[in-house]
């Protein structure tokens, strides 16, 4: 990735309209429960990948093009295993990103575009400003839209790599479409975005034609991918504005690209292992990282060991590496050596997500509650909808067999992970289970009747 440009005279001044709370906008409040209501139901409707490092990696990307915005901290990341190339957005900053988005990108800046492309429609409000969109729906009437709109895209597999950019939830009620003036808003000041990022806006261009090809292959297509056409004037509009902006030098090969995109083929079953073999035989880091990951997977520690010490000989530090070789030691039950694998590198870098999570792993396998406990906690404190946290943390609960809370903790985390997995339901029962179990302990009794409280609302909620 290039880094962000210094300032200079020659940068261009960009226009990107301010939108301010006006006429018509839905608050921002608001935004933000219909982008919760939807990273719910998406968790519980479509294949999300609950992948720390994918997850990681990716929002990295997000971060460095919302930080060229004025939005506020992002509901957060979904990756979706199917495929099609395809993202999509939704108020709130709920941002979703498909796996053969990746998995189809030549470089990270191709996939900054798109990720561009979707920030710019949040920022620029593209749904709120929209008057058919919200004539007479409630918006969590419309958040159920959205869901089915994008479950609808997904049930036609032999589709394959149908595309539509900007999906925006491939909204398929003709009153939910975006105006092609605002896809090519997105288009425009996405761009913006990810140029001033560090990103080479050529690349939004260079993918458009990818798509294009991608789609030209296919000879049906159902109605709903026509709602956002990637019309030929879009994708010359697309290259003459990445022109008109200073060159941007672009890395003819990012090996952390070819680490993340070989990665992503493996855990989305897109990778063959002949395809991987051939790659690692050629002596490619990536691709000895995507096999030893492909046998991890098939539940084969010896063959992962073995590739893994290839891509070890190089002598190159990844995170990546120390978290397949982790899981290698935990498949083969060595707690012992899985701890010495991954131990130094959280302290040295104790805010990464990905190694903490794993520690805490194999903190809970060797029965240290409390340190796991302390791992897991900085993360949930800092964002309450991490499913995989959550997961750990009812594990934790579990160990713990002298705490006479024991059962209360485990229904705590439980009504967690089944509520952000978009089982509201379930959450609800599990907390009216645990507050039944603290009737003398009036603190924890009141803790609980507050979340309990907030996640009835939500679920009741008619916007």
């Amino acid at each position: 990735m290039n880094q962000a440009h210094s300032a200079n005279l020659n940068t261009p001044q960009f226009n990107v309209p301010e939108i301010g709370s006006g006429v018509g906008l839905i608050d921002q409040q608001k935004e933000k429960m219909i982008g919760e209501k939807v990273f719910r139901e998406v968790q519980k409707q479509m294949p999300v990948l609950q992948n720390p490092w994918l997850e990681d990696q990716l929002f990295n990307v997000f971060s460095h093009i919302l930080s060229q915005t004025q939005l506020g901290q992002p509901i957060g990341l979904v990756i979706i295993n199917d495929a099609q190339i395809n993202a999509f957005a939704v108020p709130g900053g709920l941002f979703a990103i498909n796996t053969g988005l990746v998995n189809s990108a030549r470089n990270m800046d191709e996939l900054a575009g798109v990720m561009a492309h979707e920030v710019a429609h949040v920022s620029q409000r593209h749904y709120s400003r929209s008057n058919e969109a919200f004539k007479g729906q409630g918006l969590l009437t419309l958040a159920g839209l959205l869901v089915g709109a994008l479950v609808a895209s997904q049930a036609d597999s032999d589709v394959g790599t149908a595309v539509m950019l900007g999906s925006q939830a491939a909204l398929i009620d003709k009153q939910l479409n975006y105006s092609r003036n605002q896809e090519r808003e997105a288009d425009r000041i996405g761009m913006q975005y990810m140029y001033a990022a560090g990103y080479n806006p050529q690349s939004m261009a260079d993918f458009f034609e990818v798509m294009h090809r991608a789609t030209s292959r296919i000879s049906f297509l159902p109605d709903f991918w026509f709602t956002h056409p990637l019309t030929t004037e879009r994708m010359s509009e697309a290259r003459l504005r990445a022109n008109q902006l200073p060159k941007v030098k672009s890395n003819l090969y990012d090996e952390n690209f070819e680490i993340l995109k070989w990665y992503s083929m493996v855990i989305s079953h897109q990778a063959t292992e002949q395809q991987l073999k051939i790659l690692a035989e050629r002596g490619s880091f990536a691709g000895q990282l995507a096999l030893s990951s492909f046998y991890l997977q098939q539940g084969d520690y010896v063959l992962a060991q073995q590739i893994l010490d290839q891509a070890k000989a190089k002598q190159r530090l990844n995170n990546l590496m120390l978290l397949i070789q982790t899981d290698i030691y935990l498949g083969q039950n060595k707690t012992e050596e899985a701890y010495t694998a991954i131990q130094s590198a959280v302290r040295i870098m104790p805010e990464n997500r990905a190694l903490s999570l794993k520690l805490a792993e194999v903190f809970i396998r060797q029965n240290k509650a409390a340190q796991a406990n302390a791992l897991i906690q900085r993360f949930n404190q800092k964002n309450p909808r991490d499913i995989y946290a959550w997961r750990l943390m009812q594990q934790v609960a579990n160990l713990d067999r002298q705490s006479s809370f024991r059962a209360v903790n485990v229904l705590r985390y439980r009504a967690e992970v089944e509520y952000w997995s978009g089982w509201e339901e379930n959450a609800i029962k599990s907390l009216l289970h645990a507050q039944r179990l603290t009737k003398n302990n009036e603190l924890l009794s009141a803790k609980i009747k507050i979340r309990l409280n907030e996640m009835q609302q939500e679920r009741q909620l008619k916007i």
